[in-house]
């Protein structure tokens, strides 16, 4: 028998989290970032609903409330992998790693 069968199933963050995560949302300065920077105010109500959804979940064991928090939380870790690197991992440090820097020439002029 599979022992994840027989322990209960823990949303993957406390559900303080989802509030302070709520409240970081609904802050001014969060939602002054977010509009000087992408030009629209972030969406909240998501994080209020996780709470919301996890709160139930704990408390009552309400099954669709945990079906919809894992739906929520699959989505934000999908949305996450859409992104790519900025920068190109390395496979192996540059041949020269080890030599001294040359700093008696500045090389940007």
């Amino acid at each position: 028998m599979d022992q994840t069968e027989n322990t209960p199933w823990r949303p993957p963050r406390v559900c303080s989290d989802y509030w302070s995560e709520y409240r970081h949302c609904k802050s001014f300065l969060n939602r002054f970032h977010c509009y000087y920077t992408y030009g629209t105010l972030p969406s909240c109500p998501q994080w209020l609903e996780d709470y919301n959804n996890c709160v139930a979940w704990e408390t009552l064991k309400d099954v669709k409330a945990k079906e919809a928090l894992q739906r929520s939380e699959r989505h934000r870790v999908a949305e996450q992998k859409k992104f790519t690197p900025v920068w190109q991992l390395r496979q192996e440090p540059p041949k020269d790693w080890n030599m001294p820097l040359n700093q008696e020439k500045p090389t940007d002029s």
